[in-house]
């Protein structure tokens, strides 16, 4: 209260003297000093944050791919970063030939799967942004590709399985005996 007090004289003294000021301007400058409370600056991130950091790795592994997702989560959690979510999107499938030289003769054939996680890490802040980048970029497996890009709303689109594709694999489970129920 004695602080209060305090700066309102403060404020009436000093703005006594000039008469060029008008008393509502001195008034609105007094009393926005002194009603903001000094702990909202104490709120504000000391260092600029990255909203949502979307960490996608893409390999042919599947237990491989599992496996360093582990450990970007257990990263993530010893340098105390959110993670806001974890994911796959649906495997991709390649078929690759290979042909002899000068010729539509196929010489080998190869199926590929191409597998995809996304970890969805929230509110890194700026200096540990490189530091998680390079202790992802150490331990990177080989085969496995990382990409670290910003959330977006194409990414979220992206990672549900249309409508009719939804269909098509409801009728897949249904003809292989349907779901199991667990009791």
């Amino acid at each position: 209260m004695a602080h209060r007090l305090t700066a309102v004289l403060n404020c009436a003294l000093a703005y006594s003297g000039t008469a060029a000021r008008s008393f509502r301007h001195s008034a609105f400058t007094c009393t926005n000093r002194m009603y903001e409370p000094d702990y909202l600056e104490l709120l504000k991130p000391k260092y600029p944050l990255y909203e949502t950091l979307n960490v996608t790795i893409k390999g042919y592994d599947y237990p491989l791919l599992e496996s360093y997702q582990k450990f970007i989560h257990n990263v993530a959690d010893s340098m105390d970063l959110e993670i806001a979510d974890g994911y796959a999107q649906p495997p991709q499938k390649l078929n690759v030939q290979k042909f002899k030289p000068n010729s539509s003769i196929i010489d080998s054939e190869y199926k590929l799967t191409v597998y995809e996680r996304t970890v969805q890490v929230e509110k890194v802040q700026a200096p540990l942004y490189p530091l998680l980048l390079r202790t992802l970029q150490a331990a990177l497996p080989e085969g496995v590709t990382l990409k670290v890009t910003e959330h977006t709303w194409e990414q979220e689109e992206a990672r549900y399985v249309p409508d009719r594709d939804l269909k098509e694999l409801k009728q897949q489970l249904d003809e292989m005996g349907g779901a199991s129920k667990k009791k």
